[in-house]
């Protein structure tokens, strides 16, 4: 290697670079989405007995092509492989459609339309959305424990307000909670179950309509808040990290390779320039300006 010269990464390196590399990604989509509609396919009778045989090679030749990707990237990263969460994700799933097609585990064979989520980690936008929702679980998880609360009040007062009256909704706990949720997805909530209360009970709206409003309107509005909030939180977070690259030279080069391996190759031409003058001067000093 010569002076000047960047040190060249190693085979394991070039590999990941490669396998990495935009084109390979975006060849490794199209096999999913090709595999996703082979998958759609064999679902169909008509389609199954015509071109079942071709189904099932197409199907095993994407299956190659997810299991080779992993192999290499399982080589080219070593142990570092595992540290992405992504790569664990994409190892279960491809890992699911080498399951046997006979014996005890032959029902996870249906699981392996599962591949077709591999979309999620290959795409860099569909992942930043996945983040957001796995950040905003912990404000998920304390809006479903206020859910449930107020479904038990609501639950243990419907049960004592129309139990007696109509027992197929309201007869016990379960059955009310059962209703209680249908009236919340506001599926036949009015005409199936809340106008035959008003016939009997006609003061029952005072009850239904605030559980609505408040199970209804104000959770899913909370749901949607919380989720609004970790997006914008993930987006903040890359903006400060594409700003802390800009400011680094080395990070630069990293972000965005192509412009900053440019100007970087145009400076040290530069400097190279300079040291052959100075050399020149410093061989014959009596040439110099006087």
């Amino acid at each position: 290697m010569t002076v000047g010269e960047a040190p060249r990464p190693g085979l394991r390196g070039r590999t990941a670079a490669w396998v990495e590399s935009a084109p390979v990604q975006k060849f490794v989509i199209v096999v999913i989405l090709l595999n996703a509609a082979i998958l759609g396919m064999e679902t169909s009778p008509g389609l199954r007995a015509e071109w079942g045989p071709w189904l099932v090679r197409l199907d095993m030749a994407a299956l190659a092509v997810f299991v080779a990707e992993l192999g290499i990237k399982l080589w080219a990263h070593g142990p570092r492989f595992f540290r992405s969460a992504w790569n664990v994700f994409d190892l279960v799933v491809v890992g699911i459609a080498l399951v046997p097609a006979s014996g005890p585990l032959a029902v996870l064979r249906a699981l392996r339309v599962l591949r077709v989520l591999r979309l999620a980690s290959m795409m860099p936008r569909l992942r930043f959305v996945v983040e957001a929702l796995l950040r905003a679980i912990p404000g998920i998880g304390a809006i479903g424990g206020l859910i449930l609360i107020l479904f038990y009040v609501a639950a243990v007062i419907a049960t004592s307000l129309f139990g007696s009256d109509f027992p197929e909704w309201f007869g016990g706990l379960g059955a009310s909670f059962y209703s209680l949720f249908q009236i919340m997805t506001l599926e036949s909530w009015s005409m199936g179950i809340v106008r035959p209360v008003m016939e009997v009970h006609p003061w029952a709206w005072a009850f239904f309509v605030p559980f609505i409003l408040l199970a209804t309107f104000t959770m899913l509005n909370l749901f949607i808040a919380v989720i609004v909030n970790a997006m914008q939180t993930l987006h903040d977070r890359d903006v400060g990290e594409a700003a802390i690259a800009a400011e680094s030279p080395v990070e630069a080069v990293a972000a965005a390779p192509e412009a900053a391996l440019a100007d970087l190759g145009h400076d040290i031409r530069e400097l190279r320039r300079e040291l052959a003058e100075l050399r020149t001067r410093l061989a014959h000093p009596g040439d110099g300006p006087r």
